[in-house]
């Protein structure tokens, strides 16, 4: 096993609110977060065979990108601990690594990493920009040796073979699949794996229509999926007092907490494209719930500091 722990089985849990009674919706949220408190949902299942990968081909040391709050950095520091590798976390924002003990100490996300036995290299915008290169992957390797390189928000196809496992046989009665999307394997997954009669339905995160294009090369059929562009509140890592309030509200008709990069964004858009009637009587809903729940002390942090709503978990 990849954790040496017994990995919960997510239950699908219904959701009871008046619109949904009002349309004749049925909504169920499948509590992907349950799987591990920082290798949650769609984490766990991207690094799920990378990790095996890593291991088959004997390396010692896992190498991944991401932003100071991000998921990934989190589950990867955290999967690298429980399974035996060096992490080697490149986080964007070289002004980070000036004043490394204040930055751990107000930035719970990469407190975690280190906790984990991450080491942390901050970079400026622009070298992140260039990631990617064969160049910058070069000085990488002459500086930190062999490594195993975990893609930013881990998608690659091994990620996408991981997130094929999300839906199982028992989610067959529901007509739609919803995701929250970032850099695209989750949603991937889901389109590869769904049957003929359901419909995928991605709310990115991001703004722009790029996404489009990156999810493309990683799926077998383009007919049964598509992307609400407008419920990003203003782009990645942004959002808004209104979302910050309707988490809140969800939370206590439902208790499911939810986190405002990813799963709040999802969520809202559902429930507008109902209230819309965007879907027919009698449709059956499963949101994929992705985790993204350790983030949201570092925003409730921000948050404070502006004497604004916090979020409750």
């Amino acid at each position: 096993m990849l954790f040496q722990l017994e990995i919960p089985t997510p239950i699908n849990q219904p959701v009871q609110l008046p619109l949904l009674k009002e349309k004749g919706i049925e909504l169920w949220i499948k509590r992907e977060d349950s799987i591990h408190p920082f290798v949650s949902g769609n984490k766990f299942r991207k690094l799920k065979y990378n990790i095996a990968k890593a291991q088959e081909e004997k390396h010692s040391t896992l190498l991944t990108f991401g932003g100071a709050y991000s998921n990934h950095i989190a589950a990867t520091a955290t999967a690298g601990n429980i399974a035996g590798f060096k992490t080697i976390g490149i986080i964007r924002g070289d002004e980070l690594g000036k004043d490394l003990e204040r930055t751990l100490a107000g930035n719970t996300t990469l407190k975690h990493a280190v906790d984990n036995g991450m080491q942390l290299k901050f970079v400026s915008r622009e070298a992140y920009r260039n990631k990617t290169s064969e160049v910058f992957i070069k000085q990488l390797k002459e500086e930190f040796g062999s490594f195993y390189l975990v893609p930013e928000g881990g998608t690659n196809n091994l990620a996408v073979q991981g997130c094929q496992e999300i839906v199982t046989f028992e989610d067959e009665k529901f007509n739609y699949i919803c995701c929250a999307v970032g850099t695209g394997g989750t949603i991937a997954g889901l389109i590869n794996s769904v049957k003929e009669h359901q419909k995928i339905i991605g709310f990115p995160a991001l703004k722009g229509d790029f996404l489009t294009s990156e999810i493309q090369p990683f799926v077998k059929r383009n007919d049964h999926w598509s992307l609400q562009t407008n419920f990003h509140f203003g782009g990645y890592g942004k959002y808004t007092p209104e979302l910050i309030r309707f988490i809140n509200e969800f939370k206590a008709a439902t208790n499911i907490p939810l986190d405002p990069i990813y799963t709040g964004k999802m969520l809202y858009g559902i429930l507008k494209l109902i209230e819309e009637n965007q879907f027919d009587r009698g449709s059956k809903i499963l949101a994929i719930h992705t985790g993204g729940l350790q983030g949201v002390a570092g925003v409730n942090q921000k948050l404070k500091n502006k004497n604004q709503e916090l979020i409750q978990i």
